[in-house]
This record gives C-alpha cells, sequence and structure tokens, in this order.
C-alpha cells in the first residue's frame, strides 16, 4: 500500500503526482533542483520538495529514485530524455520500475498493472516520473487519470 508519492516537481507528470497526493491528502514530497527549478520558472512554494545542493535535474532524479521503493514513468509513447534517464537510475539501483505507455493501455488496464506491480513489490514509496509538460502537454491530464483510476477507481470517472 502506498504510504507516500514523490517526484521532481517539473511540469507534467511529476507535479500532476503532487496534485493527486495534495487533494488526497497523502503524504508526499522528493527532490528539487537548487533555485526550485523548472521549465516553467521556480516551482512553486506550495509544493514542500527539498532542494538539491545542485541545479542538475539529473542528480534530483537519481535521488528521488533512491528514495522510493519504486518508481512509475508514465508517457504517451517511448521514454526520452529525464524519463529515460529514470527508467537507466532505476536499473542502475536495482529498484523496481515501470512503465507505462498510454499510447498502448487503456486507463483500466494501465491501472490494474500498476496495483499488481505495487502489490508484487510490497511499495510504500512511490516515485512518479514522466515527460514534462512542454514535451507532452497531455501527460498532466492523463497521469492523474492513471493515479485518480488506480487508487480510487470508483471516484475516476470514466476508464
Amino acid at each position: 500500500m502506498i504510504t507516500r508519492i514523490i517526484s521532481g516537481g517539473q511540469t507534467g507528470a511529476d507535479r500532476a503526482a503532487l496534485d493527486f497526493a495534495i487533494k488526497h491528502n497523502i503524504p508526499y514530497g522528493g527532490w528539487v533542483p537548487k533555485g526550485r527549478k523548472t521549465e516553467d520558472g521556480t516551482l512553486p512554494e506550495k509544493y514542500q520538495l527539498q532542494e538539491m545542493p545542485t541545479g542538475e535535474y539529473s542528480k534530483r532524479t537519481e535521488q528521488n529514485v533512491l528514495d522510493a521503493d519504486g518508481t512509475l514513468i508514465v508517457s504517451h509513447g517511448m521514454l526520452t530524455g529525464g524519463s529515460a534517464l529514470t527508467e537507466f537510475l532505476a536499473e542502475k539501483h536495482a529498484r523496481p520500475c515501470l512503465h507505462i505507455d498510454l499510447n498502448l493501455l487503456s486507463m483500466q488496464e494501465a491501472a490494474q498493472i500498476i496495483n499488481k506491480w505495487i502489490e508484487r513489490h510490497r511499495l510504500k514509496v512511490l516515485n512518479v516520473a514522466g515527460p514534462r509538460g512542454k514535451k507532452d502537454p497531455k501527460i498532466y491530464d492523463a497521469t492523474m487519470r492513471l493515479l485518480e483510476n488506480t487508487f480510487y477507481p470508483d471516484e475516476g470517472g470514466p476508464t
């Protein structure tokens, strides 16, 4: 059972995970680059994330992978950029990692796969990652819907 959600605070999938946690009063956290930098400027203070001593996105990504019991990466298509790095770092550190490509799965199928994966690995702290909002303008809403369907299927709306 997930007791905490973490992410890097970037626009897109990361921010959707944080907003989901806040909406449902799930403890959340994670690491953000020094200066709280994101592609749309400074991460708003309402997101209570820890600042890394460096501004390097890759260091923040690695710390979030290390602090989580498992990492969920949500995308529309194959992984690129920071999402691909996240998967690589999870493998490097032998951490459970699941990539959900929403171009290949329905929300219901994806939610079932995620729940089985969480149960199999007995995850408590979940790192959620995926593309930035500018790379995939639909990823925020898709990630939010996916998390709703995964953790609150009776309230998640249409699948």
